[in-house]
């Protein structure tokens, strides 16, 4: 009878306790019978709240500027790394004792940990989706080619799930850790200062706490988001921004003759061209020239001057006008029009004028004075270019190359933390009881 009873107890248990393969969809089904019943499913309306917030801030700088593309990556680091953390920090010291009892009556643990890394992958999954969808919908435009696979929204969202999944597997370890839920929310702010403050991208590290930077999710991620942006060839905004502050500023200038001749035959800048387009003098014809002396008091005042002893100046133009001579040739072009860059260009032709090319003027100005003279857009361009070579990094070339690396960095984070989620959960048995 006892024998019967033992053989009955061990069919049981061969029943209940299947092979590891079997063991996983088991536990993958519990876990999904949580997120409907036990409310897990709460994390995506909260993704989206947060990407939604976070879409409002970085959407008229993302992508536009060197400044707000690195401050966007790294915002969207923040919200993969904030989805990663709080998906699975509790979920194993919450049902550490059940776990417990379940390994003790048969169950593996490499197939708990598998269970919950399809599980946590498919959640991570739909909070990537979730983000795009909902910063796209705020206004955040994102390019249209990619580097690798050509979409650049397919690469870009690999990149925010490879982080998420990271993130959530890291604190999956964490979890095990942690014998109490209080315990696991205690040490996680700790864990997200950690890996924002050494992410290596928004805050000047010393030197000796840089290679912690590699011990960070958020390095990696921050390098692949920044190069995918093409961080490296955005304008940089602030020398734009600067400039118009310094608009109105007033700055004694010092220039030769030479430099302003120079400046004002610049026919390629704008600000000069329009100067020198200016009329001095309009195109002058022969009835205009009539119609000039006619009207001009200085000539009536003077009409009895003599020119010679028989004949004053009145006498003449009265000749000239029986003559039929002004009638005859009213449309008869004198001089062109005369404007300010040919009368430059006369000047700067004069060789009195060469020898005072180095005379010094000291006069007021203000940096827009001098802006329009020397030609605003060159002048950011020059300044933008010099800008954005100093800021230039390696680290965020868009290439696919340094984009795969990034990636298998992150894929390495992830099977490093299930490994040890797996080997830690493997001694729940020396818990004190």
């Amino acid at each position: 009878m006892a024998e019967t009873r033992i053989e009955s107890t061990k069919r049981r248990f061969m029943i209940r306790h299947r092979g590891r393969g079997a063991q996983v969809f088991i536990y993958l089904g519990k876990l999904l019978r949580m997120f409907i019943y036990q409310s897990d499913w709460k994390v995506l309306p909260m993704a989206a709240l947060i990407a939604g917030l976070v879409g409002m801030v970085v959407r008229r700088k993302f992508f536009i500027n060197m400044e707000g593309t690195v401050m966007g990556a790294f915002a969207m680091v923040c919200v993969c790394i904030w989805n990663g953390c709080f998906n699975s920090i509790q979920v194993i010291c919450r049902e550490r004792d059940v776990i417990k009892r379940e390994h003790r009556s048969g169950m593996h643990i490499s197939s708990y940990i598998t269970a919950h890394m399809l599980y946590q992958a498919l959640l991570c999954l739909l909070q990537v989706g979730v983000t795009l969808a909902v910063t796209r919908q705020v206004g955040v435009k994102y390019p249209v080619e990619g580097q690798v696979t050509h979409w650049f929204i397919v690469e870009f969202g690999i990149s925010m799930f490879l982080i998420t999944y990271a993130s959530d597997m890291m604190s999956l370890w964490i979890s095990t850790l942690a014998h109490t839920t209080t315990t696991a929310m205690t040490i996680m702010p700790f864990v997200l200062i950690f890996q924002l403050v050494f992410s290596g991208g928004m805050l000047t590290l010393p030197k000796w706490s840089e290679p912690l930077t590699y011990l960070t999710i958020s390095n990696p991620g921050l390098k692949v988001i920044a190069a995918q942006s093409d961080v490296n060839n955005q304008p940089y905004a602030t020398i734009a921004d600067l400039v118009k502050k310094m608009k109105n500023d007033k700055i004694d200038v010092t220039v030769t003759v030479g430099q302003i001749m120079d400046m004002l035959e610049a026919k390629d800048n704008k600000t000069v061209g329009m100067i020198r387009s200016q009329v001095l003098l309009p195109t002058m014809t022969v009835g205009r020239l009539k119609e000039a002396l006619d009207s001009s008091a200085t000539v009536a005042a003077h009409r009895d001057d003599p020119i010679t002893d028989n004949l004053t100046l009145g006498n003449v133009l009265d000749m000239v006008e029986a003559s039929g001579l002004w009638e005859q040739n009213k449309d008869e072009v004198i001089t062109e029009n005369t404007t300010i860059g040919d009368l430059v260009d006369l000047v700067a032709q004069n060789p009195d004028l060469k020898k005072h090319r180095d005379k010094v003027i000291d006069m007021p100005a203000t940096v827009g004075d001098l802006l329009n003279l020397i030609g605003e857009d060159k002048v950011m361009q020059f300044l933008e270019e010099k800008a954005a070579a100093a800021n230039y990094k390696m680290d965020y070339e868009y290439t696919p190359d340094n984009v795969a690396s990034y990636w298998m960095t992150l894929v390495l984070f992830i099977f490093v933390f299930a490994a040890l989620s797996t080997i830690t959960l493997e001694f729940i048995d020396k818990d004190k009881r």
